[in-house]
């Protein structure tokens, strides 16, 4: 039997949308893993057929759910750890995550600002890639979860090179795009005016981007983020390099919200996210939208098989 897939529902709506995502999608091949008391509450709505399982295995004819019953740290840390473990020593064949509430976490200890740091923590990689792919744009973050006030000084050139790298080669290997066209956008407004505006483009991005397209690689700009996104959206690139957190995602949750997938890259497993939070006030509601888990869990399941030869 082939590995499963690990899905985590995490906290607030994920256990809601997790379940009616699987309804939709199926459950063969995958197993969750999490709180079994928030999943029996949860499914109250839907009414899966859910089984206990001890291991990351499928089962059969209902959903296999594991709770980690580890009193050391939250359930939702646990069951990220369990999940990402089993996917290193291949008992999983992906990770699918739901949303966690960073601050809830962090008052229990938890010392991560979200997924992204903390499975690179897990699997030994300093600098994994936050992305998201959605049906019309795909975005790859330079800077992730940081106060704006910081993000100049972590443009490096050395940090353009190392993202743009790691999406090209998660877009030739996972999504079958044999030569990527990306855009950078710049940090400042019109990407510096030519240092008018601002010295990071002149200094640090735009030296980056020339090597980058000496080793061969369709990069463009850096250019304005509004020049960035327009080409993406005519299909004129594949991918969206933003400078920092909200100059990619207000972006894209205006075209996608609900459609795309926080995708993790650089990591030795795949990952695939939500590109939602909690939303605790949609608790119990059924106006939870499970759109982005079914996402989530599709681009997983192409992303394992395409690398499997499927």
């Amino acid at each position: 039997m082939a590995a499963p897939l690990v899905v985590t529902p995490g906290m607030g709506i994920g256990p809601e949308v997790t379940l009616r995502a699987v309804a939709r999608s199926g459950w063969d091949d995958l197993v969750l893993v999490g709180r079994r008391s928030a999943l029996d509450a949860a499914n109250r709505a839907v009414g899966l057929p859910l089984r206990a399982v001890d291991a990351p295995r499928p089962a059969g004819d209902a959903v296999a759910v594991l709770d980690p019953g580890d009193e050391d740290e939250p359930t939702e840390v646990a069951a990220i750890r369990l999940g990402a473990l089993a996917c290193l020593d291949g008992r999983a064949a992906a990770l699918v995550t739901g949303p966690i509430h960073k601050m809830r976490l962090a008052r229990q200890g938890f010392a991560f600002p979200g997924h992204t740091g903390f499975l690179g923590h897990l699997c030994g990689v300093d600098r994994p890639v936050m992305a998201f792919a959605g049906e019309k744009l795909r975005v790859a973050l330079l800077t992730t979860h940081r106060p704006l006030a910081s993000v100049p000084e972590a443009i490096t050139g050395e940090r353009v090179r190392h993202v743009v790298r790691v999406a090209v080669e998660a877009l030739r290997r996972d999504l079958g795009l044999a030569a990527p066209r990306v855009a950078l956008c710049g940090l400042n407004p019109h990407a510096g005016e030519e240092g008018l505006l601002g010295r990071e483009e002149l200094e640090r991005m735009a030296p980056a981007a020339e090597a980058l397209r000496a080793e061969g690689l369709d990069l463009r700009g850096p250019v304005s983020a509004e020049t960035a996104f327009l080409s993406a959206l005519r299909g004129e690139v594949d991918l969206v390099v933003a400078a920092y957190h909200d100059q990619g995602l207000v972006a894209l949750k205006a075209v996608e919200f609900g459609r795309s997938v926080n995708w993790t890259l650089g990591l030795p497993i795949v990952r695939t996210s939500v590109d939602h939070g909690t939303a605790d006030d949609l608790v119990g509601t059924g106006r939870a939208d499970p759109s982005s888990m079914e996402a989530a869990l599709g681009l997983a399941r192409r992303i394992v098989a395409r690398r499997a030869g499927g």
